[in-house]
């Protein structure tokens, strides 16, 4: 079945500006302005649609959608902010909470336009040994890919550490379902619906040995690796202190620091650090919205690109954004680049190629962010019906200036997922009660 996506009022491709055709999972064909008729057996008349890529989310944590606009963390930075927190997933998250938190995590993420989403999962509750695998059936439910990362953190409270001892397992037992977990999920193939990294949370929570197995299980299972780092001034001076060494040094002597990495946030590191980034091509996932919630600070995202590393684009946990958006991640990306550079210097077409190119490279694919030929039909739709695009100029630019929210339709791999803004099989209503009602034991203690 070829199908042809018709005459859309905007597509972000060039040669495509009558649509496109999808035969499969692919794009098979780009029809541009003076071709003739594309060869298909359907159309879809897209007439009233901007059709932007598939967006990539390539940070996030799907279990703090239960803690949003918590009371015992707003208006803090980092470390308070996870000091007040920690507390209360050891106390009150378990496998039903984390089921519906990475449900409505991802269904949030889909109507936004995203098609893959990696999460950060380094909280293992005694009863919920299987997350990855939770999260493996939740995204395959919507339809939606996932970069799944198996994290850790083993360096608590106790050891100096921030983090709770109720949400970390042994040693032995992580690195035994990091095996598992790549032996059955990590798919390399073009198209894949899951692929695996390895993902001990932070330098301030994960002690130096995993680090380095992290390291070599990446080398002997072909697959990438991602933490935390350079998010704020605090961690460069737990560092200092702990390591005696600046947080990227001790990335390179744990052998972190080639191009299987990609990072969240980068944003403390001086110009020599941004240089090394850019030698061995690290991927920095800029997360815009959670930066400016804790007051972390801005990434220096054209530096970054300008030295040689990938920057991509993140919504981080839906305790510190406190949404799961990619297309308000976008604009974010956009205004807060403009504070730092100036008007000119980060345009809607940066903080959209951050989303969709940008973060496809960062968790290794080649094979999704772009509207091309061979690649995933992996596709945003979105209208301009709302009032707040009533008099744009520049569709594409309106989708960011004026705050695109919610797709109208989203493709993955050539199929609906979405269609007239609902997610297809999703009863929105049930899961916002179900999931709230989970949310409110993480209230009780107040």
């Amino acid at each position: 079945m070829r199908t042809w996506l018709r005459d859309p009022i905007a597509i972000l491709a060039e040669g495509a500006e009558r649509g496109i055709v999808v035969e499969g999972s692919r794009i098979v064909a780009l029809v541009g302005r003076d071709d003739p008729d594309p060869q298909h057996d359907a159309a879809f008349d897209a007439s009233r649609h901007v059709v932007l890529p598939g967006l990539v989310n390539t940070h996030h944590h799907f279990f703090q959608t239960l803690t949003r606009a918590h009371p015992a963390a707003i208006n803090k930075e980092l470390f308070p902010w996870l000091k007040a927190l920690y507390p209360l997933w050891g106390d009150h998250l378990d496998r039903d909470s984390f089921r519906l938190a990475t449900r409505l995590a991802l269904t949030e993420l889909l109507l936004s336009g995203c098609t893959t989403a990696s999460d950060h999962l380094f909280v293992f509750p005694a009863d919920m040994p299987d997350a990855v695998d939770i999260e493996v059936e939740e995204a395959a439910k919507l339809g939606m890919r996932v970069a799944l990362t198996r994290g850790v953190i083993n360096l608590g409270m106790t050891k100096g550490g921030i983090a709770d001892e109720r949400l970390m397992q042994d040693d032995d037992v992580v690195l035994a379902d990091c095996e598992r977990v790549l032996g059955r999920y990590h798919d390399r193939r073009p198209g894949a619906y899951s692929t695996v990294a390895l993902a001990p949370c932070a330098p301030f929570n994960v002690t130096r040995e995993m680090m380095c197995a992290a390291a070599e299980l990446a080398e002997k299972h072909d697959c990438r690796l991602h933490t935390h780092l350079g998010e704020t001034e605090d961690e460069n001076d737990f560092c200092l202190s702990r390591f005696g060494m600046r947080p990227l040094d001790y990335l390179e002597e744990v052998g972190w620091l080639n191009d299987r990495v990609w990072l969240a946030h980068g944003i403390h590191f001086d110009d020599a650090e941004v240089a090394r980034l850019g030698r061995h091509r690290v991927g920095v996932c800029h997360c815009p919205t959670s930066n400016m919630v804790l007051a972390s600070g801005i990434c220096r995202t054209k530096e970054l690109e300008a030295a040689g590393a990938i920057v991509g684009l993140g919504v981080d946990g839906s305790a510190s954004n406190d949404s799961s958006n990619m297309m308000e991640a976008v604009r974010h990306a956009l205004m807060i680049g403009r504070l730092r550079y100036d008007a000119a210097a980060v345009t809607h077409l940066d903080a959209l190629r951050w989303a969709t190119e940008g973060s496809a490279a960062c968790i290794g694919r080649s094979d999704i962010g772009r509207i091309a030929v061979g690649m995933e039909a992996d596709l945003a739709l979105f209208t301009l019906n709302e009032l707040r695009f009533s008099g744009a100029g520049d569709p594409i630019a309106a989708l960011v200036l004026c705050g695109a929210h919610t797709a109208d339709r989203v493709m993955v791999g050539g199929a609906w997922r979405v269609i007239d803004s609902a997610p297809v099989g999703v009863d929105l209503a049930r899961l916002r009660h179900e999931h709230g009602a989970a949310a409110s034991a993480f209230l009780k203690a107040l």
